[in-house]
């Protein structure tokens, strides 16, 4: 079998950041996937699970409300090496295209304060696995470090 793309970049060169990891088409829709990436894979330690669904559901029920962006989104998720999440929006996008929502989104996880949206046993099959404070603190730093100030080493796979 082939590797999918996601295999074929190099992970000892890829920095926290935000890519475009694919574009796929359904019909004459371009499905845009983007890896946004928050730690450095194989460098630091990964995120656990408690602070990955936290940051999942709160970022999944802010990007589903956002009113410039709901009818784009397809998926809002976690990757599997919990290094970063998957977003797919619905065009043909870059990720220069996506900062402004990407910020937006950090921030309200960063300040975010009260019960986790669909944190309880009727709306959630793993409501005890939630870490509000590490993912406010993940939030934070993924906005320090990351987006402010960002460039093209971290828009852009690495070669």
């Amino acid at each position: 079998m082939e590797k999918i793309t996601s295999f074929t970049i190099d992970h000892l060169k890829l920095l926290p950041g935000i890519y475009v990891s694919r574009k796929d088409r359904l019909g004459e829709t371009v499905i845009t996937t983007f890896d946004i990436r928050m730690t450095r894979p194989n460098f630091e330690p990964v995120m656990n699970t408690a602070e990955v669904h936290a940051i999942e559901h709160l970022g999944a029920t802010w990007l589903r409300n956002n009113p410039q962006w709901k009818e784009r989104v397809v998926y809002f998720g976690p990757m599997g090496c919990r290094t970063g999440f998957y977003l797919l929006l619905a065009g043909d996008l870059r990720s220069e295209d996506i900062l402004s929502l990407i910020r937006e989104m950090f921030v309200f996880i960063r300040d975010y304060e009260g019960e986790i949206p669909g944190a309880c046993a009727k709306d959630c099959g793993n409501y005890l696995d939630m870490n509000l404070p590490m993912a406010k603190y993940l939030a934070d730093r993924f906005l320090r470090d990351v987006i402010d100030g960002i460039g093209p080493k971290r828009l852009s796979y690495p070669d």
